[in-house]
């Protein structure tokens, strides 16, 4: 048998990574979530299906006859949910903000608003719910015939994040492997070849990420870069090219150059190779659930999943700090 054959793992035709995700989730109370500005059919269903299955329990944020309107007219029970009164998207976005910073919730939800609108109001400094640590998009994919769910970051938020921000991208994603309980968490630099090129920024900054983290600048991951796409996560293509090292072929994250390059790779994989994409925002103060009217139900669900995995995690390091 060739060292390739060797190399290839065992792999399921079936989108199993988020039904495990879903099923750990029965063991947590359900998250208390600020829904910001619900007024449509896609997104209420989201919210009613989550609550159904205990993993929110949510405050809907905004006007209040709207939304009892879209509820009646798609036969939608939200007569259990608090309704928060807000008068437009906007001022729904900065009333689900409020009700974090008083502590009445524990995460964001976005809903019928743009995300532009919502993240607005995350991000202002003396109202919104900033951090010492940048903020950032992770996808978490669901791909059939990979043996494992791989994270995407950063395309959502940071259009051309530099080298300091792509630091705090990595530690968030990070960070987040560990609440979804990844033992081992492996992070590919990617750009479009594996060699450092003076004529490619994203392959010296590939290289100095590396380098950061060999001094512990950045921790809790091994990783390695530049990797081209395939070689990150095929075995056989980082056999082929010679490449040695814990990550490649064995990616767990895929940290992307630029959020176009990483939004069309994630968007790719769920529309030409049937994966599944949860979305989650980190580096906030809470975490926030960012889905799609184009997202299939078992990716909305993934993401309050998901949600309620980083609360429950940042709430067991509160304590052991505490102790």
């Amino acid at each position: 048998m060739s060292v390739i054959e060797a190399a290839a793992p065992e792999i399921s035709n079936v989108h199993d990574k988020f039904h495990d995700l879903m099923e750990t989730a029965k063991s947590l109370p359900p998250l208390k979530v600020a829904v910001a500005h619900p007024c449509d059919k896609s997104s209420l269903e989201a919210v009613v299906e989550a609550a159904e299955r205990k993993l929110i329990d949510p405050i809907l944020v905004g006007p209040k006859a709207r939304i009892q309107s879209v509820a009646k007219e798609n036969g939608l029970d939200i007569s259990a949910f608090e309704i928060v009164e807000a008068a437009f998207s906007q001022d729904s976005a900065a009333r689900a903000v409020e009700l974090v910073r008083e502590g009445r919730a524990e995460a964001l939800m976005k809903g019928s608003l743009h995300t532009d609108e919502l993240m607005g109001a995350v991000v202002k400094r003396d109202t919104g719910l900033r951090t010492s640590r940048r903020i950032s998009h992770c996808f978490i994919m669901d791909v059939p015939d990979h043996d494992q769910p791989l994270i995407i970051t950063d395309a959502a938020v940071n259009i051309a994040p530099d080298l300091k921000t792509k630091v705090d991208i990595i530690q968030n994603a990070i960070d987040l492997a560990h609440a979804l309980g990844q033992k081992e968490v492996r992070v590919a630099v990617l750009s479009a070849m594996e060699s450092v090129n003076p004529d490619v920024p994203s392959t010296i900054e590939a290289a100095a990420l590396c380098k950061m983290a060999d001094r512990g600048q950045i921790t809790g991951a091994e990783l390695d870069g530049p990797l081209a796409l395939d070689n990150a996560i095929s075995p056989q293509a980082a056999a082929i090219k010679k490449i040695k090292s814990p990550v490649a072929g064995r990616a767990t994250i895929l940290a992307v150059p630029d959020l176009e390059s990483g939004n069309m790779l994630a968007k790719s994989l769920s529309f030409l190779a049937d994966a599944d994409a949860a979305g989650i925002v980190l580096g906030a103060k809470v975490p926030i659930i960012l889905t799609s009217r184009a997202d299939e139900e078992m990716a909305r669900l993934a993401s309050c999943a998901i949600a309620q995995r980083l609360a429950a995690a940042r709430k067991a390091d509160a304590s052991a700090a505490v102790q």
